[in-house]
């Protein structure tokens, strides 16, 4: 049986959400930055996938804390490398082997 997770719906999950243009041009003034020096996150992230994503965008995650309120991160969506995607197929094809 295949169980499919919502992971956006998760409750660890932050939420997520794309800043408009003109957000993300304040955000990177305001912190002295470019869109190079921001964290990154891959285009085919689970959590962010649902928002159909493209590279340069970038993603506000809200994250919550009783002691702290709320917190703002900031990374912006980077395309995956195809030697990285292959790599990932075969971990999951050595784990699979594995298991068996």
């Amino acid at each position: 049986m295949i169980c499919m997770l919502k992971v956006a719906e998760h409750v660890l999950v932050p939420k997520h959400e794309i800043l408009p243009e003109e957000e993300k041009k304040k955000l990177l003034e305001r912190l002295h930055v470019t869109e190079a020096e921001l964290p990154k996150i891959f285009i085919d992230d689970p959590a962010i996938k649902h928002l159909k994503p493209k590279p340069g965008d970038v993603i506000k995650m809200t994250r919550r804390s009783p002691t702290a309120g709320e917190t703002f991160y900031y990374r912006v969506v980077i395309e995956r490398k195809k030697e990285v995607e292959e790599l990932e197929e075969l971990e999951e094809t050595e784990e699979e082997v594995g298991e068996g």
